[in-house]
């Protein structure tokens, strides 16, 4: 995991997503991987794996934090957590929700709003 500045992350952003913006965190999995069949089933195979590399821009996140009533602690740890969904292979963009659900299961197990 790396913290990087808000213009590194738009030039990122704009390199490998094709857009022209910066965003909170990009992911960077060390290989293609389908969605999970389920968390634990996935978390299980790739143990002790290097999943790739995971992007935070703390900008972002400072104001992310801000606007929904967070420390940036816990801002930082739900991108981490983010970050670490996608290097698992689930893709918020495509999976109808499924990504979103499993993070927001995480987030209630670990305490984070």
């Amino acid at each position: 995991m790396r913290f990087v500045t808000d213009a590194e992350m738009k030039r990122l952003n704009q390199r490998f997503r094709k857009k022209a913006k910066t965003t909170d965190v990009l992911s960077f999995p060390s290989e293609t991987r389908n969605k999970p069949h389920t968390l634990r089933s996935r978390t299980m195979e790739v143990r002790g794996s290097f999943l790739g590399d995971i992007a935070i821009s703390p900008t972002v996140a400072a104001r992310n934090a801000k606007a929904f009533g967070r420390t940036i602690s816990e801002e930082i740890i739900i991108l981490m957590l983010h970050g670490f969904l996608h290097l698992l292979g689930y893709d918020h963009e495509t999976d109808r929700g499924e990504m979103e659900r499993v993070e927001a299961t995480l987030r209630r197990r670990l305490g984070l709003s």
